[in-house]
């Protein structure tokens, strides 16, 4: 059964819809026969002088038959043995014709009929039943002839030529059909395998497209957008994704415009672009055209236009330059320390022995300005290394960390009207390095203090618990500032290394708030977020560091 399964010119399993139609084809067929054979005895039944009602009761039986199973049957390949569905189909066929060839072989020849099991053999089974079907209609047909032979007492060599020919119209018709149903059932496998291979390629496309930050749009001529990726979208500023037409926003006119140019001539460079949506900053677009030509003359030309935010291109070539300068620059760094040392230090062994107040006030503008170095050195150093934590296993307090952190900063820069500092109503800790810590607070706290107004309460800090279902990792710290908002493009780069909206500032804080939170597995973001000052709600900028989960909470000495 397994040979005969392999043999077999349509598998079921790879060709379900065509195998269904071939078979239920094929069934009506023989519905169809057995109706018409069905009329034909009831005329002769009718008509005939001497009717015979055999032949009519044996053709209703076989209408009955093959309407049930045309209409009640499942699809299904003719066995390797012969079994009840060889008996439905062939076994039926065979027995009608060669029953009613006998009855009425003299007046009405069926013999041409059997070729339908044959060619239903050839398409349903193997090479191999086809054969074995026609070498059986053939012996039948020869059985048939010497029946006539008798009944009649005719030539013999007539009656055995007739069905010699008719016996070998079945091998062919098995052997072509045989090779026809092998032939298409390789072609359809082959054309499926093709489908199958070009809708997986097909989403792979789409998967990578949409993972692209580059805008990508496919624009007819008429300004239609028949497709279009997320990234494009987002530049569009595109409210519903399914209905894009350039034609009906006023702030995609000049991108229309592009398009219909690039149809008549493609630029040979990015053009800028400037998508203008009322209430919304400009979008500074740099896009590129190619053009999709085809051979059919129905089908129509598209323009598949490539867009960058011009902002976000600079900005990134600004950063990685400035990424490769850094890297030189943690060089020099070293090289600085040492003479850095050497200077303080010879500049506090000059100050004890200074009594004059304006030499004084010079020896003192050099040691802020030598701790000004020292502290871009360190940053600098900090961006090659960050280092580790100062314990194995550190953990904090955080509301009595926090809180000494804040005084001792808020003390040093005069500021103790200005910074609110809110802790937790119950100990909270985490797994943080305190000197870590120290870095990341002052950070965002001179970052805070930069842009905040000097009004009390302008600063805050908080100390959020974790969660009370028992989610550690929901401790929060958070620094809040009632500073402008930020421009998208300064949000987006906040915490990358060198990008700073000033030009005094190396932009290595928060890069390395976020390296040393990332080494003890918490994260800093930032959202803006309203809280209150003097009593009333004020939006502000918040800075947030999210601890990691902990294990378990350490034992006091």
């Amino acid at each position: 059964m397994a040979d005969a399964a392999v043999e077999s010119p349509v598998s079921a399993g790879e060709h379900p819809r065509e195998f269904e139609r071939l078979w239920r084809g094929f069934m009506t067929a023989r519905a169809t026969l057995g109706l018409v054979l069905l009329v034909l005895q009831g005329s002769i039944l009718l008509l005939s002088p001497q009717p015979m009602g055999l032949p009519f009761l044996i053709c209703l039986a076989y209408f009955a038959i093959t309407l049930t199973l045309r209409l009640t049957g499942k699809p299904q390949h003719l066995a390797s043995r012969f079994d009840a569905q060889w008996l439905r189909t062939v076994g039926v066929d065979v027995f009608t014709f060669g029953v009613l060839q006998v009855i009425q072989g003299h007046s009405i020849n069926y013999t041409p009929l059997l070729a339908l099991p044959v060619l239903v053999v050839s398409i349903l089974g193997t090479p191999l039943h086809a054969m074995a079907s026609a070498a059986g209609i053939t012996l039948l047909l020869l059985g048939l002839a010497v029946w006539a032979w008798v009944q009649t007492a005719g030539d013999f060599a007539s009656f055995l030529l007739q069905a010699a020919l008719t016996g070998a119209g079945c091998f062919a018709i098995s052997f072509i059909a045989s090779q026809m149903a092998t032939r298409l059932a390789s072609v359809e496998l082959r054309a499926r395998r093709s489908q199958l291979a070009a809708a997986v390629q097909q989403e792979v496309n789409q998967l990578v497209i949409d993972s692209l930050s580059e805008g990508i749009l496919v624009v007819t001529r008429s300004g239609v957008v028949p497709l279009a990726n997320p990234a494009a979208l987002a530049l569009l500023g595109a409210a519903n994704p399914n209905d894009l037409d350039l034609r009906r926003h006023p702030a995609w006119q000049t991108l229309l415009n592009f398009v219909a140019t690039s149809f008549e001539r493609p630029p040979s460079r990015p053009v800028r672009v400037d998508i203008d949506h009322p209430g919304q900053p400009v979008r500074q677009l740099l896009v590129r055209a190619q053009l999709t030509h085809t051979q059919d003359i129905d089908a129509q030309d598209l323009c598949v236009v490539f867009m960058q935010d011009q902002r976000e291109l600079e900005a990134r070539i600004r950063s990685e330059k400035l990424m490769s300068m850094g890297r030189m620059s943690a060089a020099v760094a070293h090289e600085i320390r040492n003479p850095l040392a050497a200077i303080t230090q010879a500049n506090a062994l000059l100050s004890e022995d200074l009594n004059d107040p304006a030499q004084q006030r010079l020896a003192q503008m050099v040691q802020q300005n030598a701790r000004r170095l020292d502290s871009i050195v360190q940053d600098v150093l900090h961006l090659v290394r960050v280092p580790g934590p100062s314990s194995p296993d550190p953990h904090i307090e955080l509301n009595e960390t926090v809180q000494r952190i804040g005084r001792d900063w808020s003390s040093q820069n005069h500021c103790e009207d200005v910074l609110t500092l809110t802790p937790a109503r119950q100990p909270v800790h985490v797994p943080f390095d305190s000197e870590h810590m120290r870095r990341v607070l002052l950070n965002l706290l001179d970052n805070a203090l930069r842009y905040a107004s000097a009004q009390p309460g302008s600063i805050q800090i908080a100390v959020e618990p974790p969660h009370p279902s028992g989610q550690a990792s929901a401790a929060r710290v958070t620094v809040w500032s009632d500073g402008a908002a930020l421009e998208p493009t300064v949000e987006r780069h906040l915490f990358e290394p060198f990008f700073s909206s000033e030009s005094r500032s190396s932009g290595l804080g928060l890069y390395i708030c976020r390296e040393l939170c990332e080494s003890h597995q918490a994260t800093i973001g930032y959202a803006r977020n309203l809280r209150p000052v003097t009593g009333q709600p004020v939006s502000g900028n918040e800075f947030s560091v999210r601890f990691g989960p902990v294990a378990s909470q350490p034992t006091q000495p």
